[in-house]
Parts: C-alpha cells; sequence; structure tokens
C-alpha cells in the first residue's frame, strides 16, 4: 500500500473517532456539579473561581480529603451475626483515633443492599489499635454498601462508603412504590412536604399508633428522630437534620418531627426514619420521588410519596434495637 493510500485511510480513520465521539457527549452530556450533601460540611468552589470544580454528594467516595474507608472483613455474613471489621485511615495513612462526637456517637455505619433494601444503622466500637467492630448480619445475599458517617478531629464531618458482598443466591427486590404513609411494628408514619431537587426542602413525619398520636417520643441520637435518605441508582447519601432538639424549649415530643433535606438531583430517593418510642427504636421506610422522573416509581410526580410497607429486610417490624 502506498504512502497516499496509508494517509488517506488514517484520515478516514480519525474522522469516525472523532465523530463517535462527538455522539457519545450528546449522549453522555457533563455533568453540572452537584450540590453538597446536607450532611459533611462540605463546601463548594470559592464564588471567585471561574469554573467552579464538581462536588460529588457523600458517600460515594470511598476515600476524601485524605482519609479512607477500609473494609478489613472480606463479606458480610447472612443470618448470624459475624464480626465486621474496618478502619478509618487519615491523611498520615495511619487509623484515625480521634472523633468529634456527633449525635451522641463518633460514627455511625449504615448498611443497605445495591436494592435498597436490608438498610441497618448500628454503632461499631472502636478498639485501640484503631479498627471498628461490631457484630452484624444482613438478611439476604447480594452486594451492599457500607456507610462511614464520622467526623474526625479539627476536621469537617465525612461520609465514605464502599461495597461488601454478602455470598449467595441473589434476588433483587424492586423499589416499592410511592405512598404517603407507612407502617411498622403497630406505628403508622405519614410524610408531608415535598422534596425540591437542588434546594433546601422541609418534610415532616407524624407518628401514631392505633390512632392516636405519638406525644412521648424519646430522643435518639440527640433528636426526636433520625433520617438518612439514599437516592436510588448510585445510592448518593444525605444525612438529614432535624427541626430543633429535644429540651430546647420550642421542640415537641411527636406526633410531628421535622427535618430539612436538600437533594441534589430529580430522582427516586429511599428515605429511613429512625424514632424511639417505649424504650425501643424502630425503622420506618420510605420511597420518595423528588422533581419529574419519566417512570419513577410515583403516581404524583414532583410530589414526595412514601411507601405503604416497609422494605422486604423487615428492618424495625420485628422490633430491631439499635446499637
Amino acid at each position: 500500500m502506498n504512502t497516499a493510500i496509508k494517509l488517506g485511510g488514517f484520515g478516514i480513520g480519525l474522522a469516525a473517532v472523532f465523530t463517535a465521539a462527538l455522539g457519545l457527549g450528546s449522549l453522555f452530556p457533563a455533568a453540572a456539579p452537584a450540590t453538597p450533601a446536607a450532611h459533611g460540611g462540605h463546601t463548594g468552589t470559592p464564588p471567585e473561581q471561574n469554573t467552579p470544580a464538581a462536588v460529588l454528594p457523600a458517600g460515594l467516595q470511598i476515600s476524601q480529603d485524605g482519609y479512607r474507608l477500609t473494609p478489613l472483613s472480606a463479606n458480610l455474613p447472612v443470618g448470624t451475626p459475624q464480626p465486621f471489621r474496618f478502619q478509618i485511615t487519615g491523611p498520615d495513612n495511619r487509623p484515625v483515633t480521634a472523633y468529634t462526637t456527633s449525635h451522641d456517637k463518633d460514627l455511625h455505619l449504615i448498611v443497605v443492599r445495591r436494592d435498597l433494601s436490608g438498610f441497618q444503622h448500628v454503632h461499631p466500637e472502636l478498639g485501640s489499635d484503631g479498627i471498628w467492630s461490631i457484630p452484624l448480619a444482613v438478611p439476604a445475599a447480594g452486594q451492599y454498601r457500607v456507610f462511614a458517617d464520622f467526623q474526625p478531629a479539627g476536621h469537617d464531618g465525612l461520609t465514605l462508603g464502599a461495597d461488601v458482598p454478602a455470598s449467595g443466591d441473589y434476588q433483587p427486590t424492586p423499589l416499592p412504590a410511592a405512598a404517603r404513609t407507612t407502617t411498622v411494628d403497630g406505628y403508622t408514619v405519614t410524610l408531608t412536604g415535598d422534596l425540591t431537587p437542588g434546594a433546601s426542602s422541609k418534610v415532616t413525619l407524624s407518628v401514631s399508633k392505633d390512632g392516636t398520636p405519638v406525644t412521648d417520643l424519646q430522643p435518639y441520637l440527640g433528636a426526636y428522630g433520625h433520617l438518612v435518605a439514599l437516592r436510588d441508582g448510585d445510592l448518593a447519601y444525605l444525612h438529614v437534620h432535624p427541626d430543633g432538639e429535644p429540651g430546647d424549649g420550642r421542640t415537641a415530643a411527636g406526633p410531628d418531627v421535622a427535618f430539612h433535606a436538600e437533594v441534589p438531583s430529580p430522582g427516586a430517593y429511599r428515605l429511613y426514619l429512625d424514632f424511639q418510642h417505649d424504650g425501643k427504636v424502630r425503622t420506618a421506610e420510605f420511597t420518595a420521588v423528588a422533581g419529574t422522573v419519566p417512570g419513577a416509581p410515583s403516581s404524583a410526580p414532583a410530589t414526595a410519596a412514601v411507601s405503604a410497607t416497609p422494605s422486604p429486610s423487615g428492618h424495625g417490624a420485628d422490633g430491631h434495637t439499635h446499637d
């Protein structure tokens, strides 16, 4: 083959690659900078910079700001609890042993299967060697996401996430459809308020039992309710803070527990509300849809709604008590 033919073929190849790249660019446009998560103290790029860097929602990264989550247990057991061990290392690559207490604990561990079932919120113990440990079991096989929500001493709060498998026959669970109420262990929880993508939204969860409003909720983790939100698909993590706190002279002990949430994008979210009554912590689970999302599990687009049934994990329905 002579040189002219070779060069011609090379030019045609470049044109084809360039055309394909343009096509992919139109299919997958560059993502706009995400809104910082409601928990973690993350700050965006200073406004004086012309090109702000994207800020990922919490929980999508295994490391951030020099801190890293390292699971030391290779898998999660199904059914029978076994010690689950992990560590947080700092910018010096040493285990972090000094933390700032947040919501009454130095670290919150969230465990959930990637289909958003099997939610657990537990509190492991920190050993003198800097290794966290807790007996843990999951209800079914599958790929799980573990989130470590913590604040190193002298640093902003962080939420780091890692995937850990549970061996066995994986049977995925569809995301429950949305509704405004759910029941757990004889309690009915009702949600009012809508999630607005990219803006702070007030949502209120009201707790009743046997048709009677519960007005004597007990403090749990420094509040009358503790809410975690996870985005369907990538499991972006939102640790949502309550409005007010016990003993502040203005916050009632139920039946309403109000939260301020800021979801980063339209889409479906799974909400998990922990509340304590009669000495036991229960978890009410919801599916909420923010914005108008084609195909989302909601009968009312642009409205946050909740599922009418707890997740198949049964978390909360069996009277599970958090540590």
